[in-house]
């Protein structure tokens, strides 16, 4: 086997593993409501469906580095795979609510160490001239698996069965195992290094009780409900202890010479933000298209969809030019192109064209994929390369609970801007008000009628929840655009002489 070829099958391998966690993060979304139907589950109950999955990858995902350490990338891989792919038979087949609940705890943990170990085997396998844009072609499995996710899980389940969404994992598990047995070499393997259990059980009760906290907040009013108070006090607690275990031990859990890279320090602050805003307005469109549009499922599939096509377009792009122009400018390019695209977004209104919508989607999916290849290989440029693994599991970490904060911030700002604006139309409501005897008003419209009051309401709900809606997106716009001289904190990495013979070792051995 050429080396050419062997770097090809690896790329595929790891791709098909990255793109079977990542679209799993939300193609069961759709499918919700006909697994509550089949398990009588209520709708706080079949959330745990989501949560599970959610609570199970973030906890796992800091091991990763000591495990490919230990066990080896290749062994963990192959074996993670086995695992993702069995679990996701499992909750195919499930017949209750606390067997799915299992198996997608057990889909996160497994699946919680593809996308760091593959995004690290992706940064030692190609020389610093070929990142970029390899590291542009991986990040499409990593962006475009949520974007297409609710689309392919609604096709699913209206043409199949809910139970699809699940099974559908199950060719790409097959393929990814067998390119990785074949063509992966295994890492060298540290048993020297001890695990840090202390370290571990504080950060993983601190990110399960975060997550909970997060998950749960807007469904019990948050700090509201004891439960909301007790996981918030129990996250706080649990990092205080992490971070100060972590300050005095010998062999602290997270190296802490990661936080020593300004790159890093930056380019997994700004992942989060991405991670943010990408997963917000992916929670945040579907309801605005359904409820408040009347759109089918299958029509916000396809419409969103094109978001994709955006994204794959442009880190095709970004991976070709990444070496010829300086990395910082084309992420705050791609920033600009966000912002803009949310600035769109919050023109929005509730006879809004399926054009405008995909036209804006494809402008945010542009802008997403200049951020996303550079902000990779700008970030764990200047790591030193005994420390990616790591650096990874917290870039993909962060990545998941920037995702987790940006939903409930954006979901939350829509229920309470909802009850705050229906509120200021209600104070509008008045007989006497003159719009009310200028015949304007929608024929059937009779305050003086249950049914004229009910229709009413319900229309002031409806645009009192679009409101709420566009100012979620205003707000991520400010939030993009504000980032963009953090860009420039990080230092645009150069071709050293060891990275040019590097680069001409690989291209000898092609």
């Amino acid at each position: 086997m050429t080396p050419r070829l062997q770097r090809g099958i690896v790329t595929g391998s790891i791709m098909l593993a990255t793109i079977m966690q990542t679209l799993d993060s939300t193609i069961a979304n759709v499918a919700l409501p006909h697994m509550q139907g089949t398990m009588s589950a209520t709708e706080d109950q079949i959330a745990w469906v989501l949560t599970s999955y959610i609570i199970a990858a973030a906890i796992a995902t800091p091991a990763t580095g000591f495990l490919s350490q230990r066990f080896g990338r290749k062994r963990l891989l192959a074996i993670s795979i086995v695992g993702f792919t069995v679990a996701s038979m499992l909750c195919g087949a499930a017949q209750t609510l606390e067997e799915i609940v299992i198996f997608r705890l057990a889909q996160g943990v497994c699946g919680a160490a593809f996308v760091p170990l593959s995004q690290a085997i992706m940064l030692d396998t190609y020389s610093m001239e070929m990142r970029g844009k390899m590291m542009a072609l991986w990040g499409v499995g990593v962006m475009v698996g949520p974007i297409v996710g609710p689309a392919l899980g609604g096709w699913l389940t209206d043409s199949y069965s809910w139970r699809w969404v699940f099974y559908i994992n199950v060719p790409f598990g097959i393929f990814a195992f067998l390119g990785v047995m074949v063509a992966l070499t295994e890492s060298k393997l540290d048993f020297l290094r001890r695990f840090d259990w202390m370290g571990f059980a504080f950060l993983s009760i601190g990110i399960g009780a975060t997550q909970l906290m997060l998950d749960r907040g807007n469904l019990k009013d948050w700090f509201s409900s004891s439960e909301i108070i007790i996981e918030g006090l129990i996250a706080a607690f649990a990092f205080y202890w992490f971070i100060t275990h972590s300050m005095t031990a010998r062999k602290p859990f997270i190296d802490l010479a990661l936080f020593k890279d300004r790159n890093l320090v930056v380019g997994v602050s700004m992942m989060a933000l991405v991670g943010l805003v990408l997963y917000a307005t992916m929670a945040l469109m579907p309801p605005f298209l359904e409820t408040l549009m009347g759109f089918p499922v299958t029509t916000t599939g396809l419409v969103l969809a094109p978001r994709g096509m955006g994204t794959m377009a442009a880190m095709f792009m970004a991976g070709r030019i990444i070496n010829k122009v300086d990395m910082r400018h084309l992420i705050a390019f791609g920033l600009a192109l966000s912002s803009f695209s949310l600035w769109q977004m919050a023109q929005f209104n509730l006879n809004v064209s399926q054009q405008t919508i995909i036209m804006t989607g494809v402008v945010q999916g542009f802008g997403l994929g200049f951020i996303f290849a550079p902000l990779t290989t700008i970030t764990f440029a200047t790591l030193p390369a005994h420390l990616r693994t790591d650096g990874t599991s917290m870039y993909s970490l962060l990545r998941n609970v920037g995702s987790s904060v940006g939903i409930s911030i954006a979901m939350t700002m829509v229920a309470r801007l909802t009850q705050i604006n229906h509120a200021a139309f209600a104070e509008r409501v008045d007989p006497t008000n003159p719009i009310f005897r200028s015949g304007a008003m929608p024929h059937g419209l009779d305050l003086s009628s249950p049914m004229g009051l009910a229709y009413l309401n319900g229309e002031m709900t409806r645009q009192a929840a679009a409101i709420a809606y566009l100012n979620d997106f205003r707000m991520m716009m400010v939030m993009t655009a504000l980032v963009v001289p953090l860009v420039y904190l990080m230092s645009n990495p150069t071709m050293t002489p060891e990275d040019i013979a590097e680069a001409a070792k690989h291209a000898a051995m092609d």
